[in-house]
């Protein structure tokens, strides 16, 4: 960068539900340089990005923590997070939610009070996500942690910072999951495969999972599973460079059956192998995450 050129600065603004674990995503954010600013109101955002950016130790990683305590003050987050980008910052939303189940339960074992103190524990909810309708539709990424341990969340926002750190244009998460428990929030691609042959009903292979060569072995033995495997392949070699090209830097496929134990597992594990080959997302970094396997 010449004298000439205003500094750029690499914001990730952390927003989302109370409870949806965004302290964790805040440390993680902190572990790997990212210098962190809690409920700061959002007008102020691009300020405080030069102030950090002309700071003695030149901030350029910044995080912004914004959520339902800024209250009325949410609206002017759209117009914030735009000012930035027009300012040439490269702005990351990143959005964190759960389901109002686990965000019930975590407010129980951890006795916090809610943020949005007035009510009861179930209307805050409700109230909270009304109140980030705004800003979750600025989300560059949707985050569910309703199955993601402290450690996992972690593991997922610093993979995040180290794909785009070491100049990968996107991040690819590979994800099982079962019908019967919820459509997995924050997913941009969604595939079906109880079309398959179901391993549930052979009593062989119930107790086991699609981690385990048996039960591979069977559902890939189903000539439609090694075909589904090649449409969408043809689907991601067509897709991922134009997602690339308009500079989108997180991509969650979703692949679901019934119980998200045995199909969708082995179709996740072997489209992995697939996406590994350069042909297809040359320098992406692509992760795996089974939500339902030890249900």
């Amino acid at each position: 960068m010449t004298s000439s050129e205003p500094a750029r600065a690499w914001i990730a603004l952390v927003t989302g539900m109370s409870g949806s674990g965004k302290t964790t995503a805040v440390q993680a954010l902190e572990d790997e340089g990212f210098f962190c600013i809690d409920n700061l109101p959002p007008r102020l955002a691009k300020e405080a990005v030069d102030a950090c950016l002309n700071a003695r130790d030149h901030r350029s990683r910044i995080a912004l923590v914004l959520d339902a305590r800024s209250g009325h003050l949410l609206e002017d987050v759209p117009r914030a997070v735009q000012d930035l980008r027009d300012a040439g910052h490269s702005v990351d939303v990143l959005f964190l939610d759960a389901s109002d189940e686990v965000l019930i339960r975590r407010f129980s074992e951890t006795r916090r009070r809610h943020p949005l103190d007035g009510h009861t524990l179930v209307e805050s909810i409700v109230a909270e996500r009304q109140a980030l309708i705004p800003v979750r539709d600025l989300a560059t990424r949707i985050l569910d942690t309703s199955s993601l341990n402290r450690h996992e969340l972690s593991k997922l926002i610093k993979d995040g910072v180290a794909a785009q750190s070491d100049g990968r244009g996107m991040s690819i998460t590979l994800l099982s999951f079962g019908y019967k428990y919820g459509l997995p929030v924050g997913a941009d691609l969604v595939l079906d495969v109880r079309h398959l042959k179901n391993p549930f009903f052979e009593p062989t292979l119930k107790a086991f999972t699609g981690a385990d060569s048996r039960v591979r072995d069977y559902v890939m033995a189903d000539p439609n599973a090694g075909e589904f495997l090649g449409r969408v392949h043809d689907l991601l070699r067509h897709l991922v460079p134009l997602y690339q090209r308009e500079g989108k830097r997180y991509l969650t496929v979703a692949i679901g059956c019934t119980g998200g134990k045995h199909r969708s597992v082995t179709l996740v594990e072997h489209l992995h192998q697939v996406l590994a080959h350069p042909m297809v997302v040359d320098g992406a970094l692509i992760g795996v995450r089974h939500r339902d396997i030890e249900r």
